[in-house]
């Protein structure tokens, strides 16, 4: 179908949005571009919504289908919940020309929650530059944008917090400073935030900390240090999360459960064999689900070991 033909059936709003013809956009070429762009700006606000909101979930149930043309122009739509909806949309895209454009929209967006959006987006990016995979001068230039922010009072709590989870993967001092202030501020949304931040660091010299909070009376900020726990995944933390895997709060048990399987190990198995059988059918699910990832593990570490000794014995 020509583009013009796929644009007419998904602007009336009075038709229903079909999967073919959503799909269909994915081979869309910058050639098409001109007159998609024409298009989009006569299509109302909320049918706008609809159609950039259907696009992310096709491309999530689908990795092959590419909207990436339709989610950068979106990323300027005079609309706040499209933009966001853009910026949600490129979260496979790991193309570092991104970054200065997520970097502008965080910082001068006229919505807040466009720019958390855009904060959340850098995310990605801080782990590409940690893991080596994309050039190390982008470090430099991710630090210092979501470091300002952190550090911007006139900015709103939502923004500043996503910005500290955003760059906690950063092996740098100024990170764990902003952490640690983040932490001890007064702010229980600064707090939450600096817990989950601590996780994504993966230094078990948060663990401390971790275990004291997974016993605070807050559930939120429980269910926040079970899941650090599982990111740090340091087998010393099994027998803390064991303690809370009958938690109050269904939402902490499952953090608790997913950080098992992240950690793996002999105590950990045994233990969710032991609540195997709990009354709740969701923890008995996830306690499934987690079993089978410890049990994969398990063989892959076994086939690890398997082809290290005949590499050896074949060496020797």
């Amino acid at each position: 179908m020509q583009i013009r033909n796929l644009i007419d059936e998904i602007a009336d709003k009075n038709k229903t949005l079909t999967n073919s013809h959503l799909a269909d956009f994915s081979q869309m070429t910058e050639t098409d571009m001109p007159e998609f762009k024409r298009a989009w700006g006569t299509i109302e606000t909320t049918r706008r919504r609809q159609i950039i909101t259907r696009l992310g979930e096709l491309s999530k149930d689908n990795v092959e289908l590419n909207f990436d043309l339709i989610y950068i122009h979106g990323l300027s739509d005079t609309d706040a919940e499209v933009r966001a909806g853009a910026i949600d949309g490129l979260w496979e895209n790991e193309d570092p020309t991104l970054i200065k454009t997520f970097i502008n929209i965080m910082q001068n967006d006229a919505s807040f929650d466009v720019q958390a959006s855009a904060a959340v987006a850098l995310g990605k990016f801080v782990v590409l530059v940690e893991c080596e995979e994309i050039r190390k001068s982008y470090k430099s230039t991710l630090s210092q944008a979501l470091l300002k922010i952190i550090d911007d009072t006139s900015k709103p709590v939502e923004v500043r917090r996503r910005a500290l989870e955003a760059i906690a993967p950063l092996a740098i001092p100024a990170v764990r400073e902003a952490i640690k202030k983040s932490y001890e501020s007064r702010d229980e949304r600064f707090i939450i935030s600096a817990i989950y931040a601590m996780g994504r660091t993966c230094d078990d010299a948060w663990l401390p900390i971790l275990y004291k909070e997974m016993g605070n009376a807050d559930a939120e900020i429980r269910y926040e240090a079970a899941g650090a726990c599982g990111e740090v995944a340091m087998e010393e933390s099994v027998p803390h999360l064991v303690e809370h895997i009958y938690d109050s709060d269904i939402e902490v048990r499952l953090a608790v459960i997913q950080s098992l399987a992240k950690i793996g190990g002999n105590e950990a198995k045994k233990s969710l064999q032991r609540a195997a059988r709990d009354e709740n059918k969701a923890v008995r699910e996830a306690i499934e689900q987690a079993l089978t990832e410890i049990e994969s593990m398990e063989d892959m570490t076994l086939f690890q070991m398997n082809t290290t000794r005949e590499h050896n014995d074949n060496w020797n």
